[in-house]
């Protein structure tokens, strides 16, 4: 699967690598990953380094750090390998590495675009195109238990497609500060309702 090639914020190559932003920092600081994008870019990332990001820590548990270091300098050497031989028990499938990321590179893409955030709808929250859907309600509610069907049955606007989509765009778009409030969103209250609690009794005091 083509995709072009991009430059990556740390959340995007996160959502892209799934590897933990966290995860991504400290490859940046400790210089695990090339980076072989220009300094202006800050921390951006190229396609290569969201492939030794996957690779780094997809393989963490089994090779050291020399070995997975000597994996990155072979396939480097090699760069139309399919599999690469890290020592003499394991093969690594870089071909199939490239391919999730590739598919996961264009989900993004193709989110971004089919969500868009207008001034005035949904109080300007990231919404799918032609509806008032907010997508970060939708990636929550996957996140919570509620399975694809339940979803698109809930809102008739979506596909299954969107569903996933709106994973993937909310892991590369954290949303920053207080949660919004309803009024922020713009829904309106249409009314409210004070419920009066049943007075308690204490009989062990006589009262």
């Amino acid at each position: 699967m083509a995709v072009t090639s991009r430059a990556y914020t740390p959340a995007e190559a996160a959502a892209v690598s799934e590897v933990a932003v966290k995860s991504v920092h400290n490859a940046i600081d400790k210089r695990i990953i090339a980076r072989r994008l220009a300094e202006h870019e800050k921390r951006a990332l190229s396609d290569e380094d969201l492939l030794r990001l996957k690779l780094w820590y997809g393989v963490g548990s089994i090779l050291s750090a020399e070995r997975r270091q000597q994996l990155f300098d072979m396939i480097d050497q090699n760069p139309d390998a399919d599999t690469v031989r890290a020592d003499d028990y394991l093969i690594v499938d870089v071909a199939r590495a490239r391919e999730q990321l590739a598919a996961r590179a264009e989900a993004l893409n193709e989110a971004e675009r089919v969500i868009e955030s207008v001034k005035g709808v949904v109080g300007g929250e990231p919404v799918f195109k032609k509806t008032r859907v907010p997508v970060r309600t939708i990636a929550s509610m996957k996140a919570q238990g509620a399975t694809t069907r339940e979803i698109v049955e809930g809102y008739p606007s979506l596909t299954e497609r969107m569903v996933e989509l709106a994973e993937i765009w909310t892991a590369a778009h954290p949303a920053r500060g207080r949660p919004r409030r309803l009024s922020e969103l713009g829904a309106t209250v249409k009314s409210t309702k004070r419920l009066s609690l049943p007075k308690i009794v204490d009989k062990t005091s006589g009262n």
